[in-house]
């Protein structure tokens, strides 16, 4: 399969088996977010996995959807700003933000490549989550998203429509 087949083959699920993640699955799916490029190679970031049998209702604070518990695992990127790079000669802007989001989407991808399923979730309760996962005051909740068997992956998933290149694409200028 071609870098491109995977992009397209990864999909946001939203209804999973409860079978297992195999550990050696998992430890991939880890390593591809460990070897995520961050900005200085700071890796400015922690990913917390919870174990979702037994922990659903105070999962379901921090992010209200039956499906996000369905999943055997979660998965949480946080990130670590005062580890990250920041743009000190211009305007002091930090990337921990980017690097996090750069982790998530190694971490989406390679469990794709594993035939595991995904879905980002960034509209969560940063509250709930500080406190469900005992979430430090130097860490930041950035990202979630369930990881395990797509229930549906024997149908052909959803794909969001995409715009075209040529409304978000501009070479040379704006």
């Amino acid at each position: 399969m071609t870098f491109l087949d995977l992009v397209r083959r990864r999909y946001s699920v939203r209804a999973y088996r409860p079978d297992p993640v195999p550990d050696d699955l998992l430890a991939t799916v880890l390593e591809a977010g460990r070897l995520a490029p961050t900005a200085s190679n700071r890796q400015p970031f922690r990913i917390i996995v919870v174990q979702t049998r037994g922990r659903e209702s105070e999962l379901r604070r921090i992010y209200d959807s039956e499906w996000f518990v369905q999943a055997p695992l979660i998965l949480c990127v946080c990130a670590v700003p005062s580890e990250a790079w920041r743009r000190t000669m211009y305007d002091g802007r930090s990337h921990a933000d980017v690097d996090s989001a750069i982790v998530m989407d190694h971490l989406t991808l390679a469990a794709a490549d594993l035939g595991l399923g995904t879905c980002w979730i960034a509209a969560f309760d940063p509250a709930a989550a500080r406190e469900v996962l005992a979430i430090p005051d130097e860490g930041e909740p950035m990202l979630f998203t369930p990881l395990g068997y797509a229930a549906d992956a024997s149908s052909s998933p959803r794909h969001a429509e995409r715009r075209p290149l040529d409304e978000l694409v501009r070479y040379e200028r704006w």
